[in-house]
């Protein structure tokens, strides 16, 4: 998985090293990984991050019905219709920060194997379907702009076989990141859909929507 994160081109962002984490269906970390040289090169913050987009993803998912955590933003702002979602499944702190930092992002990750918890409304969390269309787990990457995180963990998503996504706000294109929140002179707008997320430049939002056809979901054939 190491390999992959590092080495996709074309993912709109800064160029930084990110964090990856991936949860079960119990939401059980499995695993928890970093791109870069070190676990220096990436934003220390963002490795409990991963973890919390990779439980969000499973948690508010479904074998019939998928969320990113990018479909979750535009609820999740004051007066939305999820307002307060962030707060209520909060992290374990004792999982999240125990053991040996020098562990962190190796097989010996002290969160590998506990409950991690935790809610992220921002994008960089998918939930992983198997070819067969069953939930598994969620992936969750951090390090990046919110958009590029995005960006990583579809293509990640994709290069493992297990985006065979259902149903999902975003039609046809699944769960991906929906761009339809305006900018007004007096800040964001409201998002039409409901499932929105800002966006974060121009380069990204032309990725982003370019994902389904560059990397469709659904499972790859046989090789």
């Amino acid at each position: 998985m190491i390999p992959i994160i590092r080495n996709f081109p074309g993912n709109a962002g800064l160029g930084f090293p990110v964090w990856a984490t991936v949860v079960n269906r119990d939401g059980n970390v499995c695993a928890v990984v970093f791109s870069g040289a070190s676990r220096g090169d990436q934003w220390p913050g963002s490795r409990v991050i991963s973890a919390q987009k990779a439980n969000t993803a499973n948690a508010f998912s479904l074998n019939t019905f998928a969320l990113s955590t990018a479909n979750l933003y535009a609820a999740t702002q004051p007066n939305g219709t999820l307002f307060g979602l962030q707060e209520s499944n909060p992290v374990d702190v004792s999982v999240a920060y125990g053991g040996a930092s020098e562990d962190y992002g190796r097989s010996g990750d002290p969160m590998v194997g506990k409950k991690i918890g935790g809610i992220n409304v921002f994008g960089g969390g998918l939930p992983l379907y198997t070819s067969f269309g069953q939930l598994i787990g969620g992936l969750g990457i951090s390090g990046e702009t919110s958009c590029s995180d995005h960006i990583i963990a579809w293509k990640l998503r994709y290069a493992l076989n297990l985006d065979n996504v259902p149903a999902a706000p975003a039609g046809n294109a699944r769960d991906n990141m929906i761009l339809d929140i305006p900018r007004t002179p007096q800040g964001l707008g409201a998002s039409p859909s409901g499932f929105g997320h800002p966006r974060c430049s121009e380069e990204s939002s032309d990725v982003i929507r370019d994902l389904p056809v560059t990397h469709p979901p659904g499972p790859l054939p046989p090789q």
